[in-house]
């Protein structure tokens, strides 16, 4: 993903005031405020925002919207009360929509310089807030999304010899949901799709990332070139050790793949003891499934459990269905074509992950209008009991840097477990002052935030 060089950015600078923010526009128009603000009162625009206050690929176009509005305070949501309140919130004060490597170094140097929380944003699909912060300035760097195909490969990495051009068709390792961004936090994170039983981690994938590094340098990093800051993008954190500008991954060749929904509920029956023993099924065959190479997305609710997409890449569907014998399920079909390969892991994922069977994801749902003392009421039940229960019941398992709870105890060794002590190294070499910051990352212990969730600061 390459930038074209030698166009202007734009850096705003919103102050707090009516329903409208005053801005300095720099040469064009992009950002107007909050999502759903508006100088005047625009009843198209009104509609646009409210219609599509939900959809997630509507929503990372806009340079300081946030999926997850919980973690801006809720702030300036669509109302239909036009003298309602609309304050900043937790919306970062400072954004540059980056287009160029000048843009990027420009943001970092400005931050450094001036003390400033710094926030890197790429699509927004982070499930913890690490995209925003209050009083911050947010580097956009969603702009950045040329691709380019290679029919060689010749640089340094896990992998040598010639690679997939885009005809005939490739297989790129990313994540399930189209939102997500492949050279952001999923490969920085490690990152998890759909094609990890056959190639691993995205991460493992990565061979090279041309980044800006906190004192505002450009540079190369890969298995030759500074490969200690190489290892650290592969699963490291994201937004600790530099902006990532471009990366290169490997491809793969396309092949077969087949899939099933599978629903377990109370059509039948609210028997919860029934229920249970079909969930209890379905994870006693957990290891059985990823031996075979499947992977699954499944959510589980009151006498509702919902497994989609149940995918088996490099399978055909009789191959799936004989794996999942005997089945209730009427039929099966191909959803993409995958490959087969054998990892190679040289990243700094959590080790613990290549043998991992189920990963869980816990949430409690927060009305809008709750109080702080009711958040972090919520946050404690979710991090000191239900999260709590989980590490009981798995105390030798690990949790995901993307989607973990960023608050439970030791997430260090949750994160990344003995690779952490390398990690917390590099980020001391890279970034000594701290001018990233992304919390739960290496190095983030020495900094805390305070008053209501707002002022970052170094810990005393």
């Amino acid at each position: 993903m390459y930038a074209s060089p030698g166009r202007m950015v734009l850096l705003i600078r919103m102050r707090e005031g009516d329903l409208g923010y005053q801005t300095e526009r720099g040469p064009r128009q992009a950002f107007e405020g909050p999502l759903g603000t508006t100088p005047t009162y625009d009843a198209a625009a009104c509609a646009d925002a409210t219609a599509n206050w939900a959809n997630e690929t509507w929503t990372v176009d806009k340079p300081a919207a946030e999926l997850w509005t919980y973690f801006m305070n809720d702030t300036c949501r669509p109302t239909d009360d036009p003298s309602q309140s609309c304050t900043l919130g937790n919306y970062g004060v400072y954004v540059i929509t980056a287009e160029s490597q000048g843009h990027v170094k420009a943001g970092i140097d400005f931050a450094r310089e001036n003390n400033l929380r710094l926030i890197v944003r790429n699509t927004r699909h982070v499930f913890i807030g690490r995209s925003t912060g209050w009083g911050a300035l947010v580097i956009n760097t969603h702009s950045f999304q040329d691709l380019v195909f290679s029919t060689e490969y010749t640089g340094p990495g896990n992998y040598t010899g010639g690679t997939n051009a885009q005809d005939p068709p490739v297989l790129v390792m990313t994540g399930e949901c189209p939102t997500v961004g492949v050279a952001g936090s999923l490969v920085q994170g490690g990152g998890h799709g759909p094609l990890t039983p056959l190639y691993g981690m995205v991460a493992d994938t990565a061979l090279a990332f041309d980044v800006v590094t906190a004192d505002g340098e450009f540079l190369r990093a890969n298995s030759e070139e500074n490969p200690d800051l190489f290892w650290a993008l592969m699963g490291g954190g994201p937004s600790s050790y530099g902006i990532v500008l471009s990366a290169t991954f490997k491809t793969f060749p396309e092949t077969k793949a087949a899939s099933v929904i599978v629903n377990i509920n109370s059509t039948l029956t609210n028997d919860t003891d029934v229920f249970w023993e079909g969930v209890r099924s379905f994870h006693k065959y957990s290891n059985t499934f990823v031996d075979a190479g499947l992977y699954a997305y499944f959510e589980l609710a009151t006498l509702r459990l919902h497994i989609a997409p149940f995918v088996g890449a490099g399978k055909t569907s009789a191959e799936m269905g004989a794996i999942l014998k005997p089945s209730l399920f009427s039929s099966t079909g191909h959803l993409w074509d995958a490959g087969h390969s054998t990892p190679v892991s040289n990243s700094a994922t959590h080790p613990r992950f290549r043998n991992s069977t189920d990963f869980a994801v816990v949430t409690l749902p927060v009305p809008v209008g709750t109080t702080w003392a009711q958040k972090e009421d919520l946050q404690n039940v979710l991090t000191n009991i239900q999260d709590a229960a989980m590490r009981e019941a798995g105390p030798h398992g690990c949790a995901y840097v993307n989607e973990g709870d960023p608050y439970q105890p030791d997430w260090q060794d949750h994160f990344w477990g003995l690779e952490y002590p390398k990690l917390l190294e590099i980020r001391q070499k890279w970034d000594p002052n701290g001018v990233f910051y992304a919390i739960a990352t290496p190095g983030t212990e020495k900094w805390e935030v305070i008053e209501y969730g707002t002022r970052l600061c170094r810990k005393t």
